[in-house]
């Protein structure tokens, strides 16, 4: 499949569209793929002149990607600043993911910044690509990496601490077209690949194993065996953005009960700008294959 054109959907009935994916690494459908066609389809019912300000999407089943995926969108809302619509993606065993999302009207407001990108980041050019597909790069940011500045921050790692740390590097591999629709589709795309890992690596940190000296990405803890899933997932865009240049996606998890870890992060520009906000409950179990 042609992953330049992964988010293109066909129109088949009123409000109603079908899409497809590639077969991925563990044998079905990647769930930031489901979200962003999710997300396409909804947008193919709203004005041009509003974009997506935020979704929230529920995964139900596991997709095959062996079947085209059906887009069936619900026109919740449409007012003159805001307009709100419901997508469930189906196929033959039934419904695989329900998404929400708002779209809003240009509006002149002030704009302030809160959240700040972490200081002594390593540049991408320093750090290898770990990416599992070829349709983004990853580059993996390791604890112990400093900026090029590192000189100047002696006492100030890249990462500060925070359970479950994990920062990535992250841009589409080809050159993607000037629609910040189509952007913030790669964004959704991209967003659900490092919350589990950070949620992985919380326990692993966590487990007694860990601070004997196990190697949490290679060696026997627990967290090596277990099932994991996505189970819901937010993200809210702030400005604009352009995903086939380098943004930072800094994650942190922020608890573990009852199965689920919830993961927390935020999006930079390489200049700083805090692009966009994600957050991701995720299943993680012990040897047990069900949903």
């Amino acid at each position: 499949m042609d992953l330049g054109r992964l988010f293109d959907l066909e129109p088949h009935g009123p409000d109603t569209f079908v899409g497809a994916g590639p077969r991925y690494p563990w044998g079905g459908l990647y769930g930031g793929q489901i979200v962003a066609q999710a997300l396409r389809a909804a947008a193919a019912t709203v004005d041009a002149s509003m974009s997506p300000h935020s979704l929230r999407a529920y995964f139900i089943r596991r997709g095959d990607p062996s079947e085209p995926v059906r887009y069936e969108v619900d026109r919740i809302r449409n007012g003159r600043s805001f307009c709100t619509r419901r997508v469930v993606a189906r196929q033959a065993v039934g419904a695989i993911l329900n998404l929400e999302a708002s779209f809003q009207l240009p509006e002149e407001a002030d704009d302030l910044q809160t959240v700040v990108m972490p200081a002594g980041i390593a540049q991408p050019g320093r750090i290898d690509d770990d990416s599992w597909t070829t349709s983004f790069e990853r580059c993996s940011v390791p604890d112990e990496f400093r900026s090029e500045h590192s000189s100047d921050l002696p006492d100030r790692p890249a990462l500060p601490a925070r359970p479950g740390r994990v920062s990535a590097w992250m841009r589409v591999t080809d050159p993607v077209v000037d629609d910040q629709l189509v952007h913030r589709c790669w964004l959704a795309y991209m967003s659900d690949d490092l919350p589990t890992d950070s949620v992985r690596r919380a326990l692993a940190e966590g487990d007694p194993d860990s601070r004997r000296g196990v190697d949490r990405d290679h060696g026997d803890g627990w967290w090596n065996e277990v099932f994991a899933a996505s189970l819901d997932h937010t993200i809210w865009f702030h400005r604009p953005l352009q995903v086939d240049q380098w943004h930072l996606y800094d994650m942190a998890c922020h608890g573990y009960v009852g199965g689920r870890g919830l993961s927390i992060g935020h999006v930079f520009t390489a200049d700083g700008l805090h692009a966009a906000t994600i957050a991701q409950e995720v299943l993680l179990r012990r040897g047990r294959q069900t949903q």
